[in-house]
């Protein structure tokens, strides 16, 4: 009867996710309604906070700006030959204009504004639509601090500043913050469509990181993680990363942390008492997701996790609570970093953080907090002047070096959930892990 329960289960548990997804058509009505919806509503207050009333993104097909990229409407795969794509906010009458220096429309929000038969010249028809609006800024996608907002590539740059007319030209600006503020927030419909997101991915991590796919002196770290990223691929959806598996036991020594990412070893046959690792994230609907987990395999007569590694677990969810509790509107990341390493360490942690934005990108653009080889702060140039934002999205992303003295050695308990930063404070976007998941879940005995 148990073993029928727990098939149950976890037939339950994949049909619970593989419910959420949509087909193709569904996505792409999906997507254009939201790129539709932040167009109309949030374009026009970004541009208002950033004092920008004009921006301009250009970009060539395949050598797409990061930005276009998040523009462009669903069955848009790409850029097409060049497409450069006008906005001009004029805060006084309310209005946007959202203008498309190419031959055709781009989605149902941004219309075609040139007609190649009147003006032969892309770049003379650009110019028309900044002299009949007269900005008082020209917004440009270039910047040394955050890369997501640098997509402009040098010939582009180079020829609209040389079709641009001289009494513009001082009007240039960079539209990093526009640009950064455009890619990190997210709207109330997106953060619907989060929690779901996030959900399918802890539940594919629950499956991973069961005795449906785990046999115990069998079955191999890198078994595993192919598993992950084919039933990604079964579930019609997308990785932005390889997964990773690793492995932390009594007979081995804790090593750097780069151990756990890229110089782990391959095919490592996973054991009775061994403590699992993943990272994963996925892609689907333009959003991405983030997440590092922990697993316990049992012995033969366990039926629950040591002690020791389930405080070990709570002293890595206190660094979280440390972190999120002063993650606060306006302060810098390196002003965040700081208080949470301060207060976490007084309190008796050995903590690091490396907490990263996450939304239309994995890594993506806003406020950084840490990394994991900068733990005294990030440079300017990644980050560090980008204050925190409501309605964004970060990878909560962390570890806690815990001294095991029945092991006789130290080891990292790393975790990594999706939160988001709100008018209302932080919430983590579908919960977070406080407890290990157990392989298996259930023991099953044979007789009475």
């Amino acid at each position: 009867m148990k073993k029928i329960t727990l098939s149950l289960f976890i037939a339950f548990s994949v049909l619970s996710y593989s419910q959420q997804i949509l087909p193709e058509s569904e996505r792409a009505r999906v997507v254009d309604e939201i790129l539709e919806e932040r167009f109309n509503n949030l374009l026009p207050k970004l541009m208002d906070d950033t004092e920008i009333d004009m921006w301009v993104v250009i970009s060539r097909e395949y050598n797409e700006d990061p930005v276009i990229k998040t523009m462009l409407p669903a069955t848009w795969l790409n850029a097409r030959r060049r497409t450069i794509l006008l906005f001009y906010r004029d805060s006084v009458k309310g209005t946007i204009d959202k203008l498309a220096v190419a031959r055709y429309n781009v989605g149902k929000s941004v219309v075609s504004a040139w007609d190649k038969e009147k003006e032969p010249n892309q770049w003379k028809r650009l110019m028309q639509l900044i002299e009949e609006r007269n900005p008082k800024k020209i917004g440009l996608n270039f910047s040394k601090d955050h890369n997501i907002a640098d997509g402009l590539d040098k010939t582009d740059y180079d020829e609209f500043m040389a079709n641009l007319p001289k009494k513009y030209q001082s009007k240039v600006v960079s539209a990093e913050q526009l640009a950064v503020r455009w890619i990190e927030t997210r709207t109330p419909r997106e953060m619907v469509i989060y929690d779901q997101l996030v959900d399918i991915t802890h539940d594919i991590i629950t499956e991973a990181f069961s005795e449906k796919i785990i046999m115990a002196g069998v079955t191999t770290t890198t078994e595993v993680e192919w598993w992950m990223r084919q039933k990604v691929t079964d579930l019609g959806l997308e990785t932005w990363f390889h997964p990773t598996v690793d492995v932390q036991r009594t007979s081995e020594e804790l090593v750097g942390h780069l151990y756990s990412f890229s110089g782990r070893p391959d095919d490592l046959i996973i054991q009775p008492g061994d403590l699992l690792h993943c990272d994963f994230g996925i892609t689907y609907l333009r959003l991405n997701t983030d997440c590092q987990e922990l697993a316990y395999v049992l012995k033969p007569n366990e039926k629950q996790a040591p002690a020791f590694l389930v405080n070990a677990l709570k002293d890595g969810n206190r660094v979280q609570d440390f972190l999120t509790k002063n993650m606060v509107k306006g302060r810098t990341g390196n002003e965040i970093l700081a208080k949470a390493l301060q207060e976490a360490r007084d309190s008796g942690l050995r903590p690091a953080i490396y907490t990263h934005p996450l939304g239309t990108y994995g890594h993506s653009a806003g406020t950084t907090i840490g990394m994991w080889d900068s733990q005294g702060g990030v440079m300017k140039d990644d980050g560090d002047n980008y204050p925190l934002n409501p309605n964004t999205v970060y990878a909560i992303e962390l570890n806690a070096t815990v001294n095991i003295p029945e092991w006789k050695r130290d080891i990292r308990i790393m975790l990594e959930e999706a939160g988001f930063y709100g008018e209302d404070g932080f919430r983590y976007v579908n919960g977070r892990q406080t407890e290990l998941l157990l392989i298996p879940r259930v023991k099953l005995h044979l007789g009475h």
